[in-house]
């Protein structure tokens, strides 16, 4: 008898009889994947096991009732990892890392079990390397405690056990793609496995008051392998990001049930492991030329922290009838636009010529402030005038060509200051209630014009 399939979206894994080119409940194209059918008796296999491995009915009570007194976070041991988090990891949360292969989510993982096993039980269960392999990786990152324990496994059913044995307080899992409930008949990786083995895990730490680290890798498109619905039942999803080519990573939150997701934790990938950058405009600016047109330095809000990125930009006569059009960390939409308006407000031609911008160091600039530092990079690409070394552009540029004001732009200026910039284009209407640090100099502007003159006028 031939058995039964169900078709399934790997993007937001809602089921449906029959497949169909776009999926009814989130709209993606292309995303329906044909599985068997979960026999009614094995359903939700992995939520039954978690049941019986030592988690108690619990009772509803009043919110009154319930104490908040102690603190329920704990440090990680990497300042850049616990600012992501919003001040640590909490007690009983599942959180989601995610990441290109060999980028480092392991190693991350496998760093923090040195701080962690001080005061906590830690499990690290691997699907992907031996015990042996763990040891050595262990080895050369020093990580050594008595209180760490690692397994290899890959059946959902033998790390529940285990966990019910050791009864840690930390669990690691690398990766949620290779765990499976031997109740499915779907191969590890399906998207009927990794819904069950992550609601398994999810019932074992909010049950059991375990914290749990899974990792997982992403797909070609950059998001997490597996359905969509995987983001929405852990409490945190972090993205691991970075070329392979450079040293650095930069670790940011998509989405934080205990905290922001607007910070960013940059590290550097280093022989004995990764380490902190804990100053992260020095590693973005460092290596800037000297008296090179095309370049300029906006000054950013990771969360509650500045950043100094630098904008580089490259305006060439087009060699063919439509102009072309890139960016790299920068919306190409308003990359678009600012164009638009450099042409329309600031009087330069560039509707005729091909226009590149980038940001250095891999960051992504999505807040207007940057507006400003690549409307100058772009001007001084097209008149070939380079931007003094120690000035800094700041604001919003809008489609009249008006600079508007930027949140916590006080802030921003004294780590332009500290970076040790001595001038700073800010929009004319803030100019006057700023009190500068001294020995920055503050240049008003009320629109691009008056900005990119001041910019690019000679040093004095």
């Amino acid at each position: 008898m031939k058995q039964k399939t169900m078709f399934y979206c790997t993007e937001c894994g809602n089921e449906t009889p029959k497949w169909a080119g776009k999926c009814s409940a989130c709209g993606a194209w292309n995303t329906i994947v044909e599985q068997p059918e979960t026999p009614k008796s094995f359903s939700k296999g992995g939520a039954r096991m978690a049941s019986r491995v030592n988690l108690s009915a619990r009772r509803a009570c009043p919110v009154t009732d319930l104490q908040a007194d102690e603190e329920i976070r704990f440090p990680t041991g990497m300042r850049e990892l616990d600012r992501v988090l919003g001040g640590g990891a909490v007690k009983g949360s599942l959180v989601l890392v995610g990441g290109a292969p060999g980028i480092g989510k392991s190693t991350l993982m496998l760093q923090i079990c040195s701080k962690l096993c001080e005061f906590s039980k830690v499990l690290y269960v691997s699907g992907e390397e031996s015990e042996h392999q763990l040891k050595l990786r262990a080895q050369r990152l020093r990580v050594e405690s008595s209180s760490l324990y690692v397994i290899s496994e890959t059946s959902l059913g033998d790390l529940l056990e285990s966990v019910a044995t050791e009864k840690p307080d930390v669990l690691i899992v690398d990766s949620i793609q290779t765990l499976y409930n031997d109740a499915l008949d779907s191969p590890a990786g399906s998207v009927s496995q990794v819904k069950d083995c992550t609601l398994a895990l999810m019932q074992l730490a909010k049950g059991q008051g375990i914290t749990v680290f899974v990792i997982g890798h992403v797909n070609k498109e950059g998001s997490i392998a597996g359905p969509k619905v995987l983001e929405h039942m852990v409490d945190c999803v972090l993205y691991f990001e970075g070329d392979q080519h450079t040293s650095y990573r930069i670790l940011r939150a998509a989405k934080n049930r205990f905290g922001a997701t607007n910070e960013i934790g940059v590290f550097e990938m280093r022989d004995e492991g990764l380490t902190e950058v804990e100053n992260p405009s020095e590693m973005l600016l460092s290596g800037r030329p000297d008296d090179t047109p095309g370049t300029c330095v906006a000054c950013v809000m990771e969360g509650m922290r500045p950043v100094l990125a630098e904008i580089q930009a490259l305006v060439v006569t087009s060699a063919g009838g439509n102009p072309r059009r890139t960016s790299n960390g920068f919306d190409y939409n308003r990359a678009a636009m600012l164009l638009a308006v450099l042409e329309k407000r600031g009087g330069l031609k560039v509707s005729s010529c091909d226009a590149y911008l980038n940001i250095i160091g891999g960051l992504w600039l999505d807040e207007p402030a940057a507006d400003l530092a690549a409307v100058v990079a772009l001007a001084s690409s097209y008149l070939d005038r380079p931007v003094p070394r120690d000035l800094v552009a700041i604001g919003e540029v809008g489609l009249t060509g008006e600079l508007r004001t930027v949140n916590q732009l006080s802030q921003r200026i004294s780590e332009v200051r500290r970076l040790g910039f001595t001038r700073c284009v800010v929009p004319a209407h803030r100019a006057e209630s700023l009190r500068p640090p001294e020995g920055l100099q503050l240049i008003p502007a009320r629109n691009i014009g008056e900005a990119i003159r001041a910019a690019l006028r000679q040093m004095g």
